[in-house]
């Protein structure tokens, strides 16, 4: 299966706080979108890795990704070596995005900013030829995504672009929300972490107001590039 954009995030959960009403804008323009998460998630102080499979599952299907697969790297202690490399260069050559989102470049959670570093070296390496892999018996030919974007988490990192996702707020809290053991809940008597507060949730809405009223629309998300964006007319521009 041919993927327009394939999402990566260190954790279930990543990719829906991070750019979740991109996905949902860009499903409904008719692009197919999948997800790989690299860990399950085993070390969130809430809930279990099973439950997290579950939620991840539900999430996506509020989404309607076409996709989502779990690489299964040790939460917390995955490295940006060859093996992990390896194994993310056969998914980006499995699905053929053209488009990569991946972890925020810098963060609170040191996984973020290895995840950020570890996908974008592999979207490079993924273009070799003379890096041989195999999935399922098959040997894979070499594919190189286009454009590597890096969504932003935790801290306020300043976008070289945003996406104009209005219309689609209310739906990414609920994609956000199938987490139900990661967020707020006023009656969880689970510890509390920096991410189960309501300020945290309310914080989604209002970043995304607050990008959105620097451009003139009512939600946005941002995003860091690798390269310089390019556009073909001033038209292009909202």
């Amino acid at each position: 299966m041919k993927l327009d954009i394939l999402a990566f995030g260190a954790h279930p959960d990543d990719v829906e706080l991070g750019c979740a009403g991109t996905i949902l804008k860009e499903v409904s323009l008719g692009k197919k979108v999948g997800i790989v998460d690299l860990t399950r998630g085993e070390l969130g102080t809430r809930g279990s890795a099973e439950i997290r499979d579950e939620e991840a599952a539900a999430a996506a299907a509020i989404m309607g990704v076409q996709v989502r697969e779990n690489l299964q790297f040790r939460d917390g202690f995955f490295t940006n070596d060859e093996q992990h490399q390896l194994e993310i260069i056969k998914m980006i050559r499995k699905y053929k995005p053209e488009t990569v989102l991946c972890n925020a470049i810098d963060d609170r959670h040191i996984d973020h900013g290895k995840a950020s570093k570890l996908v974008s070296d592999a979207c490079f390496l993924s273009g070799l030829m003379r890096i041989e892999t195999e999935l399922d018996g098959q040997k894979q030919q070499h594919w190189r995504p286009k454009v590597v974007y890096h969504y932003i988490q935790w801290k306020d990192i300043k976008p070289d672009f945003v996406v104009d996702i209005t219309g689609f707020e209310e739906k990414k809290i609920e994609a956000v929300l199938a987490y139900q053991t990661q967020f707020y809940d006023k009656n969880s008597d689970e510890p509390a972490t920096p991410i189960t507060s309501k300020n945290f949730l309310e914080s989604l809405n209002y970043r995304a107001q607050d990008l959105g009223r620097l451009v003139g629309v009512d939600f946005a998300e941002g995003f860091t590039v690798e390269r310089y964006l390019a556009v073909n007319s001033l038209d292009d521009l909202i």
